[in-house]
């Protein structure tokens, strides 16, 4: 449980680092907000062309964050996980691209070269990625005590546990045969009654009641 809350917190954190960091310099003064998430799939590369807020680099980070919200919803390690995958592998894709475009990439404090809008990106990522590798997830089921830990039936002459039931496909036992009398099976006599001296209480029982004696 702790372990759960602890990886949504760092989850959420990672979330908000992420979409926020469009709105934050790349490179050479330029936000991420203005680059158009076409220029990303296309040969030439990224250009100079300005989208819209919708058709930009914020949507890939959106989607990441909603990803986040359901895994977290859903206690998912492995969508938390994927929100990362998703959050760096933008930010690497649009480095190449960037790189292809510039022909070189720089680092520079003067407001030129990559900006902190990269390090969030990359910081938001790693933060989901660590927060899948805290998370606990669902628990899993167990199966009650008294039941076997496999489906196989059980063997003949097994003792079994009190209040348990029998499985469907268990072998059971055969039952004893009936002893045979001096009369066939099937037949309709009846089969004498057993020798030996008679119970006194079984006797009493059956014993008629005296009869009054008139006057």
């Amino acid at each position: 449980m702790i372990r759960n809350v602890l990886g949504s917190l760092l989850g959420l954190i990672g979330a908000a680092v992420a979409v926020w960091s469009p709105f934050r310099v790349w490179y050479e003064g330029r936000h991420g907000r203005d680059y158009r998430l076409a220029d990303l799939f296309s040969s030439a590369g990224v250009t100079d062309a300005r989208g819209a807020l919708l058709a930009s680099f914020v949507m890939p980070f959106v989607l990441a964050a909603l990803l986040t919200l359901t895994a977290i919803l859903l206690r998912s390690r492995l969508l938390m996980a994927l929100a990362g995958v998703v959050v760096i592998g933008f930010a690497v894709l649009w480095m190449v691209r960037q790189g292809q475009a510039a022909g070189s990439l720089s680092v520079g404090g003067d407001g030129g070269g990559l900006g902190d809008g990269v390090a969030n990106a990359f910081g938001g990522g790693a933060l989901l990625i660590l927060a899948a590798f805290v998370m606990r997830g669902r628990p899993a089921r167990r199966r009650p005590r008294d039941l076997p830990a496999t489906d196989a039936p059980y063997p003949p002459n097994t003792s079994y546990p009190q209040g348990g039931s029998y499985p469907p496909d268990a072998s059971y036992p055969p039952a004893p045969d009936r002893p045979q009398g001096p009369y066939p099976p099937g037949s309709d006599t009846a089969y004498p009654p057993p020798s030996g001296p008679a119970d006194p209480a079984t006797e009493q029982w059956h014993r008629p009641p005296p009869t009054r004696e008139q006057p």
